[in-house]
């Protein structure tokens, strides 16, 4: 098999699959006496990928493998296909989040302690249903409360190969400019989805009573909580990213 047709066969499958696929999900695609082993595979995704180099399209390689995206400053111009408001995450759903990517794995009286308000279940509930956080283990305390860390789906989500690619806190200022990957909305809202934004809508609301003389300084407090552990901190969150999985 000539590698233009191993291409073209990779190349079909990453826009057919509708999400990542490793180098052993690509590799069993060719019938055994013609399988290209993992290096072939890998190279015919970087010679793909430089023809896409002057096109709207990228190949992407995330915790959960490879995928075909488009570019991510094209986003705004092609969500005018879909007039429909998306789907937003509110503030505190996004520094729950954040605290838990950054500190993980982290409790949830951990993440109330640097928040100073108390973390709505609800939002935990979205975050677990999304599959963007897990129950990592046990904190040795009394009633062993769950530790929380993040998945592969939440690095997928952000277009990361690992946590080590977390930007710095320095230069984040929104989990939306972790450019993640350009989501197609699904047609029709689901209950659970809008049950969940108004869970965080109240969330927020809750948040603004308790924290009222302490709004303008919020995120530099929290910041400073989060310096303090031997992990990277997060910046909170001002705006939420506005794509929908």
């Amino acid at each position: 098999m000539s590698d233009e047709e191993i291409r073209n066969i990779i190349e079909a499958a990453l826009l057919a699959a509708g999400k990542s696929l490793t180098v052993g999900d690509l590799a069993q695609l060719f019938d055994e006496p013609q399988r290209p082993d993992g290096l072939a595979v890998r190279v015919a995704l970087e010679q793909l990928n430089a023809g896409y180099a002057a096109r709207a399209l990228e190949i992407k390689e995330t915790a959960a493998g490879f995928r075909v995206q488009v570019r991510g400053r094209y986003a705004g111009v092609i969500a005018r296909l879909w007039p429909e408001r998306p789907q937003r995450y509110s503030r505190a759903l996004l520094e729950t989040l954040a605290l838990i990517a950054y500190r993980q794995p982290i409790t949830r009286a951990e993440i109330e302690a640097v928040r100073g308000v108390v973390v709505n279940p609800n939002i935990i509930k979205t975050l677990l249903e999304r599959q963007w956080i897990r129950v990592v283990g046990h904190r040795d305390l009394p009633g062993r409360p769950e530790l929380l860390g993040t998945t592969h789906d939440f690095l997928d989500y952000f277009g990361l190969l690992s946590l080590d690619q977390l930007p710095p806190l320095t230069q984040l200022r929104s989990l939306g400019q972790m450019d993640p990957q350009l989501e197609l909305p699904v047609a029709g809202a689901t209950a659970a989805d809008a049950d969940a934004d108004a869970a965080d809508a109240e969330n927020d609301a809750a948040d603004a009573d308790g924290d009222v003389d302490a709004a303008d300084g919020d995120a530099e407090g929290d910041v400073e909580g989060l310096e303090s552990g031997p992990e990277r901190g997060a910046e909170l969150v001002a705006s939420a990213p506005t794509a929908d999985p």
